[in-house]
């Protein structure tokens, strides 16, 4: 089975470089193209593809409204791809869902590795910006929270143990066939995991995962 894209790109141009990057990779389809964010939620809704690659800054309706509402209606898995690194666009693209973020000065490989990693429910932060994000989410929510990491133990308290091993390795950036690895399980296994620990945190992706456990001190004792 091919992995389906939709592009969302105000320019053609940067649209047309993408499809064909994308294609020339065996196993990647190009179903779908949008200008502007709020046609990236309609084809998301009509084309339900695996993964729609989201630039931030578009007409209409920016890439990171049309990311929290594909990601909220569960029509595809969302790939931001742009050229600002400011924390603000990376922390609000996180914030609304997306699985991946990607600066546009990533080589070929990096960008169709991403778009397959996203595909198979793993998460991808641009190394450039990694550190600095998880960074700024953890002043951010310590600052939000009254209780300092109360809310994230109380979150942790919702996990059976095989979960918390889990959101262990969440915390340390692992897909999900480390994932797998590391626990002795199957990759297939490991994403149901991955699927109960999100729905029991209420979080959306991966990366705010990794938040919740980096706030409940589990990444301490790795």
């Amino acid at each position: 089975m091919s992995i389906r894209v939709v592009l969302a790109d105000d320019h053609g141009t940067v649209r047309s470089g993408l499809k064909a990057l994308l294609e020339r990779a065996e196993g990647i389809e190009v179903v779908g193209e949008a200008s502007d964010g709020a046609a990236a939620v309609v084809n998301a809704r009509a084309l339900r593809p695996d993964v729609v690659l989201m630039d931030v800054r578009m007409p209409v309706v920016d890439g990171v409204a049309a990311t929290r509402e594909i990601v909220s209606e569960g029509t595809a898995a969302v790939l931001v791809l742009t050229t600002f690194d400011e924390d603000e666009v990376v922390l609000s693209a996180i914030r609304a869902g997306a699985a991946g973020f990607l600066l546009k000065t990533a080589e070929a490989g990096e960008l169709v590795s991403a778009v397959r990693r996203v595909a198979a429910g793993d998460g991808v932060v641009a190394p450039e910006v990694t550190r600095r994000v998880f960074r700024e989410l953890a002043t951010a929510s310590a600052r939000n929270s009254p209780t300092g990491d109360g809310q994230a133990t109380e979150q942790l308290e919702r996990l059976t143990v095989r979960e918390r091993d889990v959101l262990t390795q969440l915390g340390a950036g692992a897909s999900n066939s480390q994932l797998a690895r590391e626990l002795g399980i199957s990759e297939a296994t490991a994403k149901t995991h991955v699927s109960r620990v999100l729905a029991k945190l209420g979080v959306q992706s991966r990366t705010q995962a990794a938040l919740v456990a980096r706030d409940a001190g589990l990444m301490d004792s790795t």
